[in-house]
């Protein structure tokens, strides 16, 4: 299914179209979330409103979900009222500059409230990243190949 198709498709026509693997983000604001994707880590938002959201990164897509949208799912009692819900996960986007993620992030805390959970810093296993939390407590991890 194109990005133009999903725009429009029915639950069920999108569910069918779906491959491989998929990551599903439950988080409190759907629309505050895919702004903050967006603005700090470059994705696209091919589809939004206040419960549901497909997010794409390159070719690859992702789902946010708001809480109500997994009523009858039984994950849905594993989650905290408040606090950190992505304890032990990193979403690493490797195609994006993580100096100018951090600033951009650093910039805008009060509107989206992440925070810098580590500073951009050249890593031994060859990128150079920052850690992104996001208020719902997701990891994300903007980085570049080093070139040295």
């Amino acid at each position: 299914m194109t990005p133009e198709e999903m725009k429009t498709a029915s639950g069920p026509d999108y569910g069918k179209s779906l491959q491989q693997m998929g990551i599903n983000l439950l988080v409190r604001d759907v629309e505050k979330t895919a702004a903050f994707l967006s603005e700090i880590l470059g994705t696209q938002t091919i589809r939004a409103d206040s419960s549901f959201a497909i997010i794409s990164y390159g070719s690859q897509q992702f789902m946010l979900h708001q809480d109500a949208t997994y009523g009858e799912n039984e994950l849905l009692s594993l989650l905290p009222e408040a606090g950190t819900r992505g304890a032990g996960i990193e979403i690493r986007f490797y195609e994006t500059d993580p100096d100018l993620a951090e600033e951009k992030a650093l910039a805008s805390t009060g509107k989206y409230g992440c925070s810098i959970l580590r500073t951009c810093s050249d890593r031994p296993h060859g990128l150079r990243e920052c850690f992104i939390l996001s208020e719902d407590g997701y990891c994300f991890v903007p980085s570049r190949k080093l070139t040295i």
